[in-house]
């Protein structure tokens, strides 16, 4: 490989790059690069290996907004900070699922199933959780000002400092029992029932 002259007095390569930047050496019978680019290129390929092994590649949020999702099965799902708002999911499995951080603004959630599904931070606001059951789940931080709880079974299910109306907080005072397993706090307490 031959280098050339630029006028600038940096001898540079075929390549376009500066010589200091990346030489190709003869070593024996071998070639060979050297400088601050092979270094570059160990420290990317490491890098990329690392990802891969460790399996830390980043999810992206699902968009399920105003679908039909009659009886859906998401169960034992990561969904962090996804959407399902205004969706109908009437029936649907949810249990032990992560939704963190999910919206269910306006959604249907009628008879579907929540149980140990972790729901910290979700917005809840105008859902429908009637005859849901959120056996064990945790709801912490979520907002549900304007969710309806009509039936739903709460045993176990965690809503410190969850935003619901007076209204709700009485009717699901009524149906309050048990302890949530994963923060060890009791239901009616989480509501602050009288």
């Amino acid at each position: 490989m031959s280098s050339r002259r630029i006028g600038t007095g940096v001898t540079r390569h075929p390549a376009g790059c500066p010589a200091k930047y990346l030489r190709l050496v003869r070593v024996g019978q071998r070639w060979r690069w050297s400088g601050r680019i092979a270094v570059s290129i160990i420290l990317n390929l490491a890098a990329i290996v690392s990802i891969w092994l460790c399996g830390s590649t980043p999810v992206l949020a699902d968009d399920y907004n105003k679908d039909f999702l009659l009886g859906a099965d998401f169960s034992g799902r990561v969904l962090t900070d996804s959407s399902f708002t205004k969706a109908n999911l009437r029936g649907s499995n949810f249990s032990h699922s992560d939704l963190r951080g999910v919206s269910f603004f306006g959604a249907n959630l009628e008879g579907a199933n929540f149980e140990g599904a972790d729901l910290r931070n979700a917005t809840l606001d105008t859902a429908r959780f009637s005859q849901a059951n959120l056996t064990n789940a945790n709801l912490e931080g979520a907002f549900a000002f304007n969710a309806k709880f009509d039936g739903a079974i709460v045993d176990g299910a965690d809503f410190t400092d969850v935003d619901v109306r007076q209204d709700a907080q009485v009717l699901l005072c009524k149906l309050a029992k048990g302890t949530n397993p994963t923060t060890g706090r009791q239901t009616r307490d989480t509501l602050n029932c009288r």
